[in-house]
């Protein structure tokens, strides 16, 4: 017989990126992205030439830069949502 841990020494577990102290409960969040200048650069560039990416560029330039692909995707979204409010405005 496997005795199993009680519930509440269960490891956290991840939920669509967050973490989460047990199946309920408040969410801890991952701490905020922080992005150095020239990953910022590199990734301005990218959206200059083009403001949506395939999945192998994703990819190339997530190595390039040491990020990881869900945090080039999330770049993307918010620079696309902030370009498109900008341009709404005049």
């Amino acid at each position: 017989l496997l005795s199993r841990p009680p519930e509440h020494e269960k490891p956290p577990a991840v939920a669509n990126g967050e973490l989460r102290i047990n199946g309920k409960g408040k969410k801890l969040r991952k701490p905020r992205t922080i992005y150095s200048s020239l990953q910022l650069q590199a990734l301005n560039q990218r959206f200059q030439q083009t403001q949506y990416l395939a999945l192998p560029e994703r990819a190339e330039l997530a190595a390039q830069l040491g990020l990881t692909q869900t945090q080039v995707k999330i770049w993307f979204q918010n620079k696309r949502s902030k370009y498109k409010k900008i341009m709404k405005q005049g």
